[in-house]
């Protein structure tokens, strides 16, 4: 509570326009913002074509890792809309922030290496995954995504197991439609990627079973961080649809979940 007070006490307020840059792409990181309103797109240019990758509507927060690592700024920030934002300057961020960042590298970094899907990106990527990661709690029978939501995270199970269960759309007379059980992911498997990979509406339901503990990143870090890995996530796709054909005999259920 203390840090927290502090972090409050130092932050200032910048009211943003529609098309204003709120941080460029290379240039060096000043402060770290968090959203209290409005839209904003983040652009990436890679071999000299801008991109949007995703965007913030109205929660969220970006800039933290120039500030961290001493680097250039990694993305461009666009207002779309009339916004507020609260920010914070380098020097407190990096005195109270980054300190209480070390220990939670500490704890997570021998983890992180550990995971398969991750071992494809450098140490450095690595790390940058530790600093943006959160963690989540679940009990028994817990729902922790819904079929047919909306996906804003990506979840890498850190103790427990989480079953994946599946209604089929496709053989809906299918025993009054009941959810089936996909696979089980136990520490290190990830699951919730394949909504954001082929950015439709989660295609299963993923429930905890006993206790369960996560490690999770939203979608614009996803998208931000994870572009190595996306080429064995896309493979997993296929391997999904074998699955699916083998339960239900089709796998429209993964290309159509939003039907």
């Amino acid at each position: 509570m203390e840090q927290l007070s502090q972090v409050l006490d130092a932050m200032f307020e910048r009211r943003v326009e529609p098309q204003e840059h709120v941080i460029d792409q290379g240039d060096d990181g000043d402060n770290f913002y968090v959203i209290e309103r409005g839209l904003y797109d983040i652009f990436v240019a890679r071999d000299g074509q801008s991109r949007c990758v995703g965007r913030y509507d109205n929660h969220g927060s970006f800039g933290e890792l120039a500030l961290m690592y001493n680097t250039p700024r990694a993305a461009t920030i666009v207002a779309t809309t009339d916004g507020a934002l609260w920010g914070l300057d380098r020097v407190t961020f990096r005195r109270i922030i980054l300190k209480n960042n070390a220990k939670k590298r500490k704890m997570y970094e021998i983890f992180v290496e550990s995971v398969p899907i991750l071992k494809s990106l450098e140490p450095s990527e690595r790390m940058k995954i530790v600093d943006v990661i959160g963690e989540k709690n679940y009990k028994d029978g817990d729902r922790i995504i819904a079929q047919g939501d909306k996906a804003d995270c990506f979840y890498i199970v850190e103790s427990g197991e989480v079953k994946i269960m599946m209604k089929s759309k496709t053989k809906s007379g299918q025993e009054s439609n009941q959810e089936v059980e996909i696979t089980r992911c136990k520490r290190g498997q990830y699951f919730g990627e394949l909504a954001l990979v082929t950015n439709k509406p989660r295609a299963a339901s993923a429930y905890a079973v006993e206790d369960v503990k996560c490690l999770v990143m939203d979608v614009q870090a996803f998208e931000r961080l994870l572009g190595p890995c996306m080429d064995i996530m896309k493979r997993n796709i296929t391997h999904y649809e074998e699955q699916l054909v083998a339960l239900f005999g089709s796998s429209m259920d993964l290309r159509d979940p939003g039907k």
